[in-house]
């Protein structure tokens, strides 16, 4: 399955270098943004799991030399058309 989820960093910037070392460290399925001071991953994981891929990424952020302040995931609602 894949996952969409963010991960906020505890860092406000994310440097060009930064970016290869999260690339290199197996983030290549996430996008940086940076807004009114917050830096987050937006990631699109395949997984078996949400748990899977919440723990995979993280360890890729922190492998790349960052931390992880907190992590988002936006509820999807499902609607049955009858």
């Amino acid at each position: 399955m894949k996952y969409e989820f963010s991960l906020v960093l505890a860092e406000i910037e994310v440097t060009d270098e930064d970016a290869d070392n999260l690339y290199q460290a197996g983030c290549d399925d996430a996008s940086i943004l940076t807004r009114d001071g917050v830096t987050r991953l937006e990631f699109d994981r395949h997984a078996a799991h949400l748990d899977e891929a919440l723990s995979t990424a993280i360890q890729s952020v922190e492998r790349a030399g960052l931390a992880v302040a907190r992590v988002e995931i936006e509820r999807h609602e499902i609607h049955q058309i009858a």
